[in-house]
């Protein structure tokens, strides 16, 4: 089943209720870029907003942690109500594993995410101990940025090790998603399909929503 995860990045702030509503009714997930401006070069929103936006979700969160020392602030993410999903960067931690030990003790999906220049080829290891890989289409850190074609053959060596080890691990995609490479991308593999600007600058959000997910 493809599910699609508005990134709320994208959404408008002056109305996040309204884009709350969009996500409750015709998608699968919020997802929620997490940016500290070390991590990656820019900033985004922190608890506050996404606390508020966990009052009004009717479908489950999904923190895409771009932060530095993220072991630091996994355990409060964790503790918001509906956060069903945690990922961190690849980059941000020397020690993957224990990350993903102190989410999944909060009985939470672990996942991690890594920019279109890290070699799928390191993930290998860690496939049987994730329940999704986050894999970067574009560079973390801005939303808008175009698709990175070369996206394809990584998720699809990415799926053949996750078949090849009997995992069950899911491919999350971000970053340049939209209706003209939806079909690829999740041909490639992908089940988790996280779309911010064309969804929410769309004048019909759930016919895009309803698209992608085909």
């Amino acid at each position: 089943m493809i599910r699609i995860a508005p990134s709320m990045l994208a959404a408008d702030f002056l109305h996040l209720e309204e884009s709350c509503k969009v996500v409750n009714d015709y998608a699968d997930i919020f997802h929620l870029d997490i940016m500290d401006g070390s991590q990656v070069p820019n900033i985004s929103f922190g608890f506050p907003v996404v606390e508020a936006i966990a009052e009004v979700a009717r479908k489950p969160l999904d923190a895409h942690l771009m932060i530095v020392n993220p072991e630091k602030y996994i355990d409060r993410f964790a503790a918001v109500k509906g956060m069903s999903m945690i990922s961190f960067h690849f980059e941000a931690t020397a020690e993957p594993l224990r990350l993903i030990e102190q989410i999944h003790s909060h009985g939470i999906q672990a996942g991690i995410a890594f920019n279109p220049d890290v070699p799928v080829e390191s993930l290998f290891p860690l496939i049987p101990y994730c329940d999704f890989l986050l894999c970067m289409s574009v560079f973390a850190g801005f939303g808008g940025q175009k698709f990175i074609p070369e996206t394809l053959d990584r998720l699809r060596a990415l799926k053949e090790e996750i078949v090849r080890t009997g995992s069950n691990c899911e491919l999350e995609v971000d970053g340049g998603v939209g209706e003209s490479n939806a079909k690829a991308i999740t041909e490639a593999g992908a089940s988790i399909l996280v779309a911010g600007s064309a969804v929410f600058k769309a004048d019909d959000p759930a016919a895009i929503i309803a698209s992608l997910r085909q």
